[in-house]
Order: structure tokens, then sequence, then C-alpha cells
């Protein structure tokens, strides 16, 4: 199996639409300190309900907050 990796670019779209972390957090009905967790790439997982609502309150498609990276080139 390869090692390439998931790349969360949440803090792209926020800043695309101009949302805070606070008003994000509070709209998709999660805690900022988990909010700050998925923008920052601290996670090792993500709820699809929760990627669902954060989708849909920046009226974004998943592709435009997750990225594949193949293993050499995987940087965060």
């Amino acid at each position: 199996m390869g090692n390439g990796t998931i790349i969360l670019r949440l803090d792209r779209m926020m800043a695309e639409r101009k949302i805070s972390l606070n008003e994000l957090a509070e709209r998709v009905g999660i805690s900022n300190v988990n909010l700050s967790k998925i923008k920052n790439n601290r996670v090792s997982a993500i709820r699809f309900s929760t990627l669902a609502a954060i989708c849909e309150v920046l009226d974004c498609s998943v592709g435009d907050i997750l990225e594949f990276q193949k293993g050499e080139e995987a940087q965060i």
C-alpha cells in the first residue's frame, strides 16, 4: 500500500468564503477546538456528517477541502 496522505484545505476555503473559525464552528455545530484541529490538519479522521455540514455551510464540494498527495509529494 502506498504512503500517500489526505490533506485538509479548510483554511483556504474559509479564507475564500470570508468566514471565521468561530462562525463556522457555530454553524456546523462543533467546538472551536475540534474545528481548529481539522483546519490545521491535526486529525486522522473526520466524520462524514461533519464533512457534509462544513460543505453545506461553505457551499463547496468535498474536493474543495480535501486533497490527496502521493507519498513523495506529501507535505503539510
